[in-house]
């Protein structure tokens, strides 16, 4: 299927449709969510943006850009530093029947939002026996950029995945970047939509018509025999590079792409460390407590037969991101740490 097809970048893509003889539609991961947005605000009068800078010139990255313009004002709002109160808002137009997507550009500033996320659109249709639903999607935007530093850069998937109540979309294609967030609308549960700002100029293969993509179903972006690679986000597209430099020196690596973390598609996991025998995770936040750990957790609790040598993560260290250039790089792994991790592992 060309869904399942991966362009690490736009000139991949070019050849491969040269290739194909066939249309093939592409579009970057910033185009897909746009056009995403577009479809849902025509379908359903329910759904409406609210967000800080969304109506401005630049569109949150490009993906709001000019919406304000097609849909007014009434549906694309724009509103004050004031995260906490507006996030409330947006729950209690859900609660009423509305459908509102919350726009944060930095995941930074959801924890001023966390009395509102957890204590309130988490709990709600539980205490309420079912009887309330709260269909609010809260998108947000993780990635370092030019120095951004403690404050404007952290990858804070692994506190929402710990919320009962709360899904967690980290799509890293444009195809499933524009499924899953429709899917996120039309869902009736709070979601958590992560997009890493690196993945916004990757071109992939995106049907014009409206589609969604469903929670909790991974997709194995390449079939391997001798290591299972979880790759989170972004860092799928570094465990695609690590795949192709392994593959050279004899070593296959299968890499899954889970696409959502709440639910977790923990059998496509377990089925590929049951050929393989061994683990390595490769995420874009923090390794203590993280979403590493817990896949890691998972597969020790129920296929630890299986292993051959212990699993392994790879995330950030146990320090604040630093702003100089010449120190991110050295903070942030990419695929020569996973190259290397992989590599000790198979002779172990």
């Amino acid at each position: 299927m060309p869904w399942t097809k991966v362009y690490p970048d736009r000139t991949e893509f070019e050849n491969a449709r040269k290739e194909s003889g066939k249309p093939l539609r592409g579009l970057t991961y910033r185009e897909a969510i746009k056009e995403a947005f577009t479809q849902i605000l025509e379908e359903d009068s329910r759904v409406f943006l609210i967000g800080e800078g969304i109506d401005d010139a630049g569109g949150v990255f490009g993906t709001t850009k000019d919406l304000h313009k097609r849909f007014g004002r009434s549906r694309i709002i724009d509103i004050p530093i004031a995260e906490n109160a507006t996030t409330g808002i947006a729950i209690g137009a859900a609660i009423t029947g509305m459908r509102p997507v919350f726009i944060h550009m930095r995941m930074d500033f959801l924890p001023m939002s966390m009395d509102q996320i957890i204590n309130h659109a988490a709990k709600w249709s539980y205490m309420f026996g079912g009887t309330v639903k709260i269909p609010l999607t809260i998108r947000s935007i993780i990635g370092r950029g030019w120095g951004s530093a403690s404050q404007h850069s952290q990858s804070l998937q692994a506190l929402f995945m710990h919320v009962p109540g709360l899904r967690v979309a980290m799509p890293a294609t444009p195809y499933d970047v524009k499924g899953l967030l429709i899917s996120s609308v039309k869902e009736n549960t709070p979601v958590i939509f992560i997009e890493h700002r690196w993945l916004y100029e990757h071109v992939g293969y995106v049907p014009e018509d409206m589609y969604t993509v469903p929670f909790g179903k991974g997709v194995v972006r390449r079939i391997g025999r001798d290591v299972t690679l979880v790759g989170i986000s972004y860092m799928m597209f570094e465990s695609l590079k690590a795949q192709e430099v392994l593959q050279k020196h004899g070593v296959s690596v299968e890499v899954i792409d889970l696409r959502t973390l709440t639910p977790l598609d923990e059998d496509l996991i377990l089925e590929s460390v049951k050929k393989t025998g061994r683990l390595v995770v490769a995420d874009t936040g923090w390794s203590n407590c993280g979403v590493a750990a817990e896949i890691v957790s998972r597969v020790s609790e129920k296929a630890f037969k299986y292993l051959k040598s212990p699993a392994a993560r790879i995330g950030l260290p146990e320090s604040h991101t630093p702003a100089s250039s010449a120190l991110e790089k050295e903070f942030y792994p990419d695929y020569k740490d996973i190259v290397d991790v992989i590599s000790k592992k198979v002779k172990e």
